[in-house]
């Protein structure tokens, strides 16, 4: 994933073409633990940035996720509902929540580079 950016709230968010694709961080599942329920947002959703989209549930909590950008929801990832777990094991690839086409794409310059991610978290720490 080249060009990943990351909210403070441990979502991420990579651009392709006109669609953006959104999940939590590595370290968002890590502090999760093992994920067992998953609540999607719905296709044809309009979300706002730092608006609720969905909720990840795991043995230690349940956490909303938030959406990192505008825009309307085209796809989520089935996936998981059957297997959550997928989130455990690929958060920033296969473990993916859902997919949007994004309403104002100036919006991507104003979360974090995969770099400044890295130095916010070692700062969490």
């Amino acid at each position: 994933m080249s060009d990943v950016r990351f909210t403070k709230d441990h979502e991420w968010v990579r651009l392709e073409g006109d669609t953006a694709t959104i999940g939590i961080s590595e370290y968002a599942q890590e502090q999760l633990g093992d994920v067992v329920f998953i609540e999607l947002p719905t296709v044809g959703a309009d979300v706002e940035a730092g608006g609720d989209a969905a909720v990840v549930e795991s043995v230690k909590a349940a956490s909303e996720v938030y959406s990192p950008v505008s825009g309307r929801i085209i796809e989520v990832n089935d996936d998981l509902e059957a297997t959550p777990g997928l989130v455990n094991e690929s958060a920033e690839d296969e473990g993916w929540f859902w997919r949007m086409e994004l309403s104002d794409p100036d919006e991507l310059e104003e979360l974090m580079t995969a770099k400044d991610y890295k130095a916010f978290l070692e700062g969490l720490d």
